[in-house]
């Protein structure tokens, strides 16, 4: 065995080659990468070595990609096929997002780490891994690491110190490499500028006229004169200056003239046409080899463009561009000026954050264009609602902001007097989107909710304020649109509130998530049928959040999307895995609300099951008897198109809602869920075994499957075998499993179902 000593110096050898072999060899990338790797594995006494880089995929999945990897004799590579190089963060490797951008290194022993992590990695027969993250112009770039598959390892120091070494060397190669690139693209942009950009040249003579000897043919695009008109007309330069720049102008030229200093300013000259274009002119004296002035050569560029950009940013750096209102920046600066003043006065600024109520659905229903019509009805209405002291902004998105300065407090500094004026323009807003919206000929009513929060009684600072405000306007949702509600002294947390909102943003760009999986049993025999897809979101510290905590906020915030989906991508991923092990599962999914009224619903699930090559009748979608009798004829449409499609559908919580009869006969709904509020304790209770023999009694009138949520007694389990029930799910037999588990409940039965069947048997 080689003796630490002897390892130690080794390492730091193959250190020493990474850093020659990066920084100041040649040769291809890919063969340098490896000939790095192959040294540093075997210095280090491992039997893999491997860098991995960073990418996201269409639907910004982040991925690890495999760049290069030296493997000791008789250890396989990471990926049997040498084509596929690609592996997902997510499930497996989601803490790892986290650990490495905070620059820290992973040295463990497999079997210590997390379920999904360490069955990853023993199917590839790791048993230790170093590894180390790579950094590139301070961007988490991608990782360096050791695996040893015959031993589970200690990784020592000296080995620690050297991968991170490695991985520093690593960092400056891609930077220079990344450097070279943008330079050679900055040389051939210059190259074609100067060949084929629209400047023009010109030589003056050094006479008293300066007169132009040269001008080149784009003086002519420019401002209309042919170089022939330019150079005959030795007054025709001032005469074409703008007046307000015309005697600087010739000020600067004569300088330039007399002493040879450069000549460069921008000014305005006049086209022939009439209209004025700024220009860009820089000029250098050329002289002899005796140092006497030859005569000046200049460029002259038309930036017309610029000037009216620059014009047209300095406009909305203060304002949207939407709405023509005060933007963000504005309206945070005048709220600084207000507390000031406030201060000085004894006085009270209250701050107004307004959200245009179920703003998504109207997008979905109008479009883009008629979403942003209905906000520059809003934005005009609140113009109209607010007084001409006050500030109206827009925040972004459906949210906008009402700045009240300068309200007076009462007698002893009391703050109800401030507080019924800003209550009062509250009121204002409420009545002004009283009136019925037209766009394109659809009638609509657009109702918002507020949130007040007011200087010095909630807040001190100008933050402090906004995020009150807006907590407070997402209570008054809580009560239902077209309300506002008044923050006290941050009654609403709305500190813990936005720092939830964040870490929902994060894990939704960082798909912090994973699937469990509830299974479905036949009630008659036991038998796993399928499962219900529940999605779950890791925490950095491996907390697993349920979707009742974070899916309305997420409804809120338009997130729901992008969560669903990857909910969709997932399941449609697990089901391939099964189907390679010959386990088919019917599975089933939820849709919330407002992913049901999404326009486009049925051709974006049908395109990923379909392209994932799962047969559309092996999934269950299912979606809550609300959501269905909110717009029962739509509603019936989307559904329509999803059974087409061939997906099979299920009304969740049936028993919850108000469906009308007719209408379930209508719709195309293949399986009724119970919903568990009425199955538990139904063996005890005369009314809800009532209830649900009568759902049962109906269900199978409609020719539907019917199936039992939240079975958890044996008790239950009797009744609802008696009555015929043909499914069920609930802890009795299992709770939501990650993936794995279902694998062996589909071999092995799920324990907890065969006993209790033969129990309630027996009952």
């Amino acid at each position: 065995m080689e003796a630490p000593a002897a390892r130690g110096e080794a390492v730091l050898g193959a250190v020493a080659f990474s850093a020659e072999r990066l920084l100041r060899g040649d040769g291809e990338t890919a063969s340098r990468l490896r000939e790095v790797l192959a040294h540093l594995g075997a210095a280090a006494g491992t039997d893999r070595a491997y860098l991995f880089q960073n990418v996201r995929d269409p639907q910004g999945r982040l991925w690890m990609d495999l760049r290069a990897e030296w493997d000791a004799p008789g250890i396989a590579p990471i990926f049997d096929d040498p084509g596929n190089h690609l592996h997902p963060y997510a499930p497996a490797f989601i803490r790892r997002i986290d650990l490495y951008w905070r620059g820290d290194v992973l040295a463990e022993a497999v079997r210590t780490m997390p379920d999904l992590e360490r069955a990853a990695l023993e199917a590839e027969g790791v048993r230790s891994t170093l590894t180390a993250p790579v950094f590139v112009r301070e961007e988490w770039w991608g990782y360096v690491g050791f695996d040893d598959c015959t031993d589970e390892r200690a990784w020592s120091e000296a080995e620690i110190d050297a991968l991170r070494a490695v991985a520093g060397n690593l960092s400056v190669f891609f930077e220079r490499e990344l450097a070279e690139r943008m330079q050679a693209l900055q040389e051939d942009r210059y190259r074609s500028m100067i060949e084929y950009g629209p400047a023009v040249s010109y030589i003056d003579a050094t006479d008293d006229q300066a007169s132009t000897i040269f001008i080149s043919p784009q003086i002519e695009s420019m401002l209309g004169y042919s170089p022939m008109e330019w150079i005959e007309d030795g007054e025709l330069w001032p005469k074409l200056l703008h007046p307000d720049d015309r005697a600087r102008a010739i000020a600067e030229n004569e300088r330039h003239n007399e002493t040879g200093e450069p000549f460069r300013m921008e000014y305005r000259l006049f086209h022939r046409d009439g209209h004025i274009v700024w220009v860009h002119d820089e000029a250098r004296m050329m002289r002899d080899e005796r140092g006497v002035p030859r005569f000046s050569h200049g460029v002259m560029m038309d930036i017309s463009d610029r000037k009216r950009s620059e014009e047209n940013v300095a406009f909305l750096a203060y304002h949207d561009e939407l709405t023509g209102l005060p933007s963000r920046s504005m309206f945070d600066e005048l709220l600084e000026l207000s507390i000031s003043r406030a201060r000085r006065h004894d006085a009270a600024v209250a701050v107004i954050a307004v959200d245009v109520d179920d703003f998504r659905l109207v997008n979905d229903s109008l479009g883009h264009t008629g979403g942003d019509e209905v906000l520059r009805v809003v934005a005009d209405r609140l113009r109209e609602a607010s007084r001409e002291t006050d500030l109206v902004a827009r925040r972004g998105g459906d949210q906008f902001l009402m700045l009240i300065a300068d309200l007076e407090r009462d007698a002893g500094g009391d703050m109800e007097g401030a507080v019924v004026r800003a209550e009062a323009a509250a009121q204002r807003v409420k009545d002004a989107m009283l009136a019925p919206v037209t766009i394109d000929g659809t009638e609509l009513y657009v109702s918002v909710s507020m949130g007040i929060s007011l200087f010095p009684q909630d807040a001190d600072d100008a933050n402090g304020l906004q995020r009150n405000a807006e907590a407070a306007m997402y209570e008054s949702k809580k009560s239902g649109p077209a309300g506002y509600a008044v923050s006290s002294n941050g009654a609403f947390d709305s500190s813990a509130k936005l720092q939830f909102v964040t870490r929902l943003r994060k894990a939704v760009d960082t798909q912090r998530w994973t699937l469990h999986y509830q299974p479905v049993i036949e009630l008659e025999t036991g038998r796993m049928v399928g499962v219900e897809a529940l999605i779950r979101w890791i925490e950095p510290d491996g907390t697993m959040v349920p979707p009742i905590e974070f899916i309305p906020l997420a409804e809120e915030l338009g997130l729901i999307e992008l969560i669903g989906d990857w909910v969709v991508r997932e399941l449609v991923y697990q089901s391939q895995a099964w189907r390679e092990l010959d386990i088919g599962l019917e599975i089933g999914f939820n849709l919330s609300p407002r992913q049901f009224w999404q326009p486009d619903l049925s051709d974006r699930i049908l395109q990923r099951i379909v392209d994932g090559g799962l047969d559309p009748a092996q999934v269950l979608v299912e979606i809550t008897e609300s959501s269905a009798m909110m717009d029962p004829d739509r509603a019936q449409e989307i559904l329509w198109d999803l059974h087409r499609g061939g997906l099979r559908i299920a009304i969740d919580d049936f028993g919850t809602g108000y469906s009308s009869l007719s209408r379930l006969r209508e719709m195309p709904v293949d399986v009724l869920k119970i919903d568990r509020a009425f199955v538990s304790n139904v063996g005890a209770d005369d009314q809800s075994a009532s209830i649900v023999g009568a759902f049962l009694e109906l269900a199978r009138g409609l020719g539907m499957t019917t199936l039992a949520e939240g079975i958890e007694t044996v008790e239950e389990l009797a009744f609802l075998r008696e009555r015929e029930c043909m499914l069920g799910q609930g802890f009795l037999f299992s709770k939501p499993v990650p993936p794995e588990e279902i694998i062996a409940y589909a071999f092995g039965g799920v324990p907890g179902a065969s006993k209790q069947v033969s129990s309630a048997e027996r009952t």
